[in-house]
């Protein structure tokens, strides 16, 4: 491996060894505290734009494959780690991590001390950073840190939502769901593909009038990066799609539209919730679920109408928002993955409680 460089905004620099793809990648430098998945984590469409520290020391023991991905490249930016371990051991395994970031031109840097750099995140907040190779000057590298523009205020959507519109259907479908792709993690269509369904995902800028041509029983939102006031055409859309009395479920980003178009406003977390052991209460049923999370925006509570919205869910680690429902109108979303993938399934039943909404069982 040769050597490299993590370099931040703030001006801290980490040295450590560049392995997978050797070209200079530059984003937002934000933490996962997964201790497993991170080929999933790598090619969720909601990464899109970052640099992933891993938070557990050790990464690439049990390599990469072809099921175990969200979508069909990997879409972070780049990967950070404590130790790489390139002599993997999986049943399953096709190649090692080094060899599948090459393949997809990811850069990966070990030989970081992940906890200190956590911390920084962690007190700093999520902030710009790069990863490379090259021999210059730490002003330099700081300089091309700080032409990387910010998160807040990108409209990323655009970058990782599907160019043609497609069909999936299980054995018996019954039920037509349209899927608006903001950046759709493959897991969720799997789940849908569980019950009796058709489902058409569209990109994420079709004309609602489009969706309803389609004459779907249900309209699913889906996750995706970026933020979600950028996201004009989805806030638009969605607003437009209440009218119809539709069922609908949004999650992550599709949660946060739905609060935009319901009249809300959402908000940059300092450092955002990624991992698989997020713990969020759940109203309705008085209970607590282990949680799937990669958000870096929230949804400001106090910006909802409390006429027309009902909170459903909140995060204990800092009181955030994690879930709503509309009083009037068969609309839910969460802000968490219930799909997990990876992550607990604590929160697989509100795939079921949707579909109870499409098959009108509510």
């Amino acid at each position: 491996m040769e050597k490299g460089k993590l370099v931040l905004e703030n001006g801290v620099i980490f040295e450590g060894n560049v392995f997978g793809n050797s070209e200079t990648s530059s984003g937002e430098v934000v933490f996962n505290t997964s201790l497993t998945g991170y080929q999933e984590i790598l090619t969720d469409p909601s990464y899109f734009g970052q640099i992933i520290i891993m938070t557990y020391p050790l990464i690439g023991s049990y390599g990469t494959n072809d099921i175990d991905t969200e979508s069909g490249k990997i879409q972070a930016r780049g990967i950070v780690v404590g130790n790489y371990e390139d002599d993997w051991s999986n049943f399953r395994g096709l190649q090692s991590l080094d060899d599948y970031l090459k393949k997809n031109k990811t850069i990966g840097i070990s030989g970081i001390d992940t906890r200190a750099l956590t911390k920084i995140i962690r007190s700093e907040g999520a902030m710009r950073g790069i990863v490379t190779k090259e021999k210059l000057s730490d002003k330099k590298l700081t300089e091309k840190v700080l032409e990387t523009p910010d998160m807040a205020g990108q409209d990323l959507v655009k970058y990782v939502s599907t160019k043609n519109n497609y069909t999936l259907k299980s054995e018996n479908p019954k039920h037509k769901i349209a899927f608006y792709d903001f950046g759709i993690k493959q897991n969720i269509l799997r789940e849908f593909l569980k019950f009796d369904v058709e489902v058409k995902v569209f990109n994420a800028e079709t004309n609602y009038k489009e969706i309803l041509d389609y004459k779907p029983r249900g309209i699913f939102l889906s996750n995706g990066p970026g933020d979600p006031e950028a996201v004009t055409y989805g806030i638009e859309n969605t607003k437009n799609l209440f009218s119809s009395n539709i069922p609908m479920f949004g999650i992550c980003l599709g949660h946060q539209l739905i609060a935009h178009a319901l009249g809300g406003q959402t908000y940059k977390l300092k450092f955002g919730h990624r991992g698989g052991n997020h713990p969020v209460m759940n109203h309705l049923t008085n209970k607590i679920e282990i949680t799937s999370q990669n958000h870096g925006f929230a949804v400001d509570e106090k910006s909802l109408h409390p006429d027309l919205v009902k909170i459903t869910h909140t995060n204990l680690y800092d009181g955030t928002n994690e879930g709503l429902r509309h009083k009037k109108l068969p609309v839910m979303s969460v802000q968490y993955h219930p799909e997990a993938s990876p992550g607990p399934n604590d929160s697989k039943y509100l795939f079921e409680e949707f579909m109870k909404m499409v098959k009108r069982e509510y």
